[in-house]
């Protein structure tokens, strides 16, 4: 049986990146040892860190007044890491609380310094982008979670805003052009549209660091690895070789306006027949659903699991919604084709019309 994969995360990958891969595993790049058995330091891997790292530049469009690492840990250390380089004991960082990442998020940067929660969706359960707040000058920056993969919710704006802008953009970094310039920090674990599990990518402007005089562990510190040129430990190189692959492809298919493209296709077919069948319900507001991820419901919640094990017998993988909110969701990332897409919705409206 087809499968159709609409996992959250990890999730999808093009399926030219997993035979690249897959060939790597055996022969990387006809040397006669395996990418998995390559020293980190060699000229083989130097070859592909520095190309990933340079992929990521071309695609963002950004100069040499930023640096690319590929770092471990997850964009969950990231909330950590970043708050522990940039915000001083005495200093109040501006948060955006728009679901369970920037939750996580905010609890880990009340352990370095203030913090000042200047948007917050609790009060509709986190459907929808409350986009009309201000973030005092004085504040070191403002954190914002580009789109919230629980929820279903995303930014189709970027915040305008004076202090330093950092983001984390694990569900829909390279899905779409932004201007990528008026950020001083970006991160993303790569797992969903940019590589697969065990690397996250951080992009940071370098005027941002050395701010605080705060004693930082050299491993926890951007400045050492931006030194080390990205290799102050061993980096999980085969994360990075598939990242650099998935970069890759994205250029060669038409770069982020292409995917950003596909992604409105995707999700307009999957709205717009949410929208039209009365078993469904979408929960987030128009204006602010997400491209990469839809949450829904069924109006009978007995429905729902009737709905999932249909979703089983076809093939149609990762529908469940996260375990915190419960609920559908379908998450459809740059490597997910139409055919699933149109293959889950003919699944929706035969549904429908059985159990409405």
């Amino acid at each position: 049986m087809q499968k159709h994969n609409f996992n959250s995360g990890p999730s999808i990958l093009p399926q030219e990146v997993l035979q690249q891969a897959s060939e790597a595993v055996l022969n990387f790049n006809g040397i006669g040892l395996s990418i998995l058995e390559i020293g980190h330091r060699t000229s083989w891997f130097m070859e592909v860190i520095n190309e990933a790292r340079a992929l990521v530049k071309e695609l963002m469009q950004l100069g040499d007044d930023y640096d690319v690492l590929f770092l471990q840990g997850g964009a969950t250390t990231q909330f950590m890491q970043i708050p522990y380089n940039l915000l001083g004991s005495n200093d109040t960082a501006a948060y955006c609380d728009n679901g369970i990442w920037g939750e996580k998020a905010i609890k880990e940067a009340k352990i370095f310094g203030n913090v000042n929660v200047v948007s917050s969706t609790k009060d509709k359960n986190h459907s929808y982008i409350q986009k009309d707040f201000s973030v005092p000058s004085d504040n070191t920056y403002l954190h914002y979670t580009s789109n919230n993969t629980v929820e279903g919710t995303q930014w189709h704006t970027t915040p305008n805003v004076d202090v330093p802008l950092i983001a984390d953009m694990s569900s829909d970094i390279f899905s779409r052009p932004v201007d990528f310039s008026k950020h001083s920090l970006i991160y993303a674990g790569a797992q969903k549209n940019a590589g697969a599990a065990g690397v996250t990518i951080v992009v940071i402007k370098k005027d941002i660091l050395g701010k605080t005089d705060r004693n930082i562990s050299p491993i926890m510190d951007y400045r050492k690895h931006i030194e080390a040129d990205a290799l102050l430990n061993t980096p999980p190189v085969f994360a990075v070789y598939v990242s650099m692959l998935t970069l890759r492809w994205i250029k060669k298919e038409g770069g982020l306006v292409e995917m950003e493209r596909r992604a409105k296709e995707r999700a307009t077919l999957l709205y717009n027949t949410l929208d039209s069948l009365s078993v469904f319900a979408p929960i987030v507001a128009k204006e602010d659903r997400s491209l990469m991820n839809a949450t829904f419901t069924t109006q009978n919640k007995e429905l729902e699991n009737v709905f999932l094990e249909q979703c089983k017998l076809n093939g149609m993988i990762g529908v469940k919604g996260h375990r915190s909110v419960g609920g559908l969701r379908v998450s459809m990332y740059n490597a997910m084709p139409m055919t699933s897409v149109q293959a889950l919705v003919d699944l929706m409206v035969d549904f429908n019309e059985r159990y409405k």
